[in-house]
């Protein structure tokens, strides 16, 4: 999601022409007369994005809620098919929360929903209140959380960087979020009891969204246990490193994302930052912090095993390591993907390990993946998925 390629036609259609400007956090890439040539990074990706939403709305509402109904569907089996019990939807509009609560409502729906709310300020400030979820409908689905993004991809090269890229020194990313709306946003959240959940991939993205968290919790100093997190939390200065555990704000991680970008990451930002600060977990985990795993579906296949095995061995397609020294041992991996990825839920009182009076939600492999040796861990494959004592996917 974060550069999209577009057709003459598609550029056509959203009025997109040479006089076009770059978008405030959006780049439109031109040839060497200036032209558009049908990429766009980060918000340039809206121009386009409007065309196409301009077309979708054409259809009737019973064609959009079919389409949506049947995509929620497929998603929830995929998940369960891959022994997914909870899934934590980093970014939902209030439309699509009011879908999934009439879906899981009706059990529709196998696994339990964990929801970030990702709408503009105004939205939050009239909707929080009313939307506001736990543990709703037998435990199913949770509304207690908002989703923003502040920068892009190292890929796209949208990442908020300290420095210029190594391989494009004219640009140093996209910061996709103004300051001073994040900081009302953080504000709404504290203020109406909600987590903030801030995608954040750059060094310099991680540094302002902790100064932001350090601002409001200061000016909120009765407010507790808030467990704000940072999606990806990819690349850091070594001097924000220590902040995640000193704050109490959690790297809602994918471990996945480190092999799947190992081959080029020293070519986007040089060994010496790659190494400093990328996909650093052991020395977040040594400072106190909490880790998360996860795949980021659909960036990556929702499989866990896979991310799993990265964890454990970092180890990139071509058989080298991605700075081994920061993997997890296995016992650390399994507990990111499980009673961290419940705390970070606020919900490892019910779920997250197997023990007496909790939820029982299991997942039965084909293999031991923490005997097993490290090449065939990825070929364990999920034989039972159970949600609340119920078999809810068999092989």
């Amino acid at each position: 999601g974060h550069a999209c390629i577009a057709n003459a036609k598609a550029m056509e259609l959203a009025g997109v022409t040479k006089a076009s400007p770059d978008p405030p956090g959006g780049k439109i890439l031109r040839d060497e007369n200036g032209d558009p040539i049908g990429v766009f990074r980060e918000n340039a990706q809206r121009l386009i994005s409007k065309a196409l939403h301009e077309s979708l709305a054409r259809r009737t509402q019973a064609e959009i809620d079919a389409e949506n109904r049947e995509a929620a569907k497929r998603a929830a089996d995929e998940c369960l098919s891959k022994g997914i019990t909870s899934f934590h939807d980093a970014g939902s509009s209030f439309r699509t929360i009011d879908l999934l609560k009439e879906m899981v409502a009706k059990d529709e729906l196998g696994l339990r929903l964990y929801v970030m709310v990702r709408a503009p300020n105004g939205e939050l400030q009239r909707n929080l209140q009313n939307y506001r979820l736990i543990n709703g409908y037998n435990r199913k689905l949770t509304v207690r959380a908002i989703k923003i993004g502040i920068d892009g991809a190292l890929g796209s090269h949208g990442a908020w960087m300290l420095e210029p890229y190594t391989d494009l020194p004219t640009t140093m990313g996209l910061n996709t979020y103004a300051i001073e709306d994040f900081h009302t946003t953080a504000q709404l959240a504290i203020q109406r009891g909600y987590q903030l959940c801030v995608h954040a991939i750059g060094d310099r993205a991680n540094r302002e969204t902790l100064n932001v968290y350090e601002r409001v919790f200061n000016e909120n100093p009765g407010k507790k246990d808030l467990r704000w997190r940072i999606e990806h939390a990819q690349h850091i200065s070594s001097q924000d490193i220590p902040r995640f555990g000193k704050l109490g704000v959690i790297a809602s991680m994918q471990a996945i994302h480190c092999t799947s970008d190992g081959p080029w990451v020293p070519k986007r930002i040089g060994d010496a930052r790659a190494e400093e600060g990328a996909y650093v977990w052991q020395k977040l985990m040594k400072s106190g912090a909490v880790i998360t795993n996860g795949t980021d579906t659909p960036v990556e296949d929702v499989n866990p095993v896979a991310s799993f095995h990265a964890s454990v061995t970092r180890k990139l397609k071509d058989g080298s390591f991605f700075y081994p020294k920061q993997r997890m041992s296995r016992m650390e991996a399994l507990r990111s993907y499980t009673i961290k990825g419940a705390y970070a839920a606020f919900e490892d009182g019910m779920k997250g390990s197997l023990t007496p009076g909790k939820l029982a939600d299991i997942t039965i492999l084909s293999k031991d993946i923490m005997t097993v040796p490290e090449d065939e861990i990825p070929s364990a494959e999920v034989v039972y998925t159970i949600v609340g004592g119920k078999v809810m996917f068999r092989r």
